[in-house]
C-alpha cells in the first residue's frame, strides 16, 4: 500500500516527535508499505524516511523545484519526483497514495489532509484519511468533524473514511478495514 504522511520539515519542540515519527516510518517499512511524503530531508520529514529506509521499506518523495534549487531534497531515497510547484505536488502525492496519515503538523500539513478529507467527503476518493491524534494533537480537529456533524453542515456518511487514530495498532486496523472492504 502507498501511504502518503503529511508532516513537517521542522523536527518541532517536543522530543516525543522525533520518537512516534520514527516508530511509524519502521512500522511503513517493516510491514512493505511504501511511504509517499514531500521529499525533504530535514525535520520530521527526514526522520520518517530513514526510518522507512532503515526498516528496508521503499520511500518515494514528492519535491517542488523551489526546494530542489535550495537542496532540501532527501539524496538516499528509492525515487524523487520533482514537481514545478506546490499544487502539482500535492496533486501527485494524492495520485500516488492508497491512504493518508496526518502527523502532527503545522499549516501545511493541515492544509494537505483538508484537501484529501474534502475528496473524501465528496465521494471523490474512498481512500482512508486518517488524522494521527497523538497525545491529543488533533482533539480540536476533531470536535470541529463532530460539530459540522451536529449543524447539519456535514454527515457521518460525508465523513466515514475520516478517521483519528491514537497509535500505529489504530492506524493498522483502519488501514487493514480499508483493504478488506475493497
Amino acid at each position: 500500500m502507498n501511504i502518503v504522511v503529511y508532516l513537517g520539515a521542522n523536527m518541532g519542540k517536543e522530543g516525543w516527535l522525533s520518537e512516534e515519527v520514527q516508530k511509524l516510518g519502521q512500522w511503513i517499512g517493516s510491514s512493505r508499505h511504501t511511504l509517499i511524503y514531500g521529499g525533504s530531508k530535514t525535520g520530521l520529514m527526514g526522520k520518517i524516511a530513514d526510518s522507512v529506509l532503515t526498516s528496508h521499506g521503499k520511500v518515494i518523495g514528492v519535491e517542488p523545484k523551489m526546494f530542489i534549487e535550495s537542496e532540501f531534497q532527501h539524496e538516499g531515497i528509492t525515487e524523487l519526483i520533482i514537481t514545478e510547484d506546490m499544487p502539482e505536488r500535492k496533486a501527485k502525492m494524492i495520485e500516488l497514495g492508497d491512504a493518508f496519515i496526518a502527523f502532527p503538523g503545522g499549516t501545511g500539513t493541515l492544509e494537505e489532509i483538508s484537501e484529501v478529507a474534502s475528496l473524501s467527503a465528496l465521494e471523490l476518493s474512498d481512500a482512508p484519511c486518517i488524522f494521527y491524534n497523538l497525545r491529543g494533537y488533533y482533539d480540536e480537529i476533531k470536535a470541529f468533524f463532530q460539530k459540522m456533524v451536529d449543524m447539519g453542515l456535514s454527515s457521518c456518511h460525508r465523513q466515514r473514511n475520516i478517521f483519528f487514530a491514537e497509535s500505529i495498532e489504530e492506524i493498522d486496523k483502519i488501514l487493514n478495514r480499508s483493504v478488506n472492504n475493497d
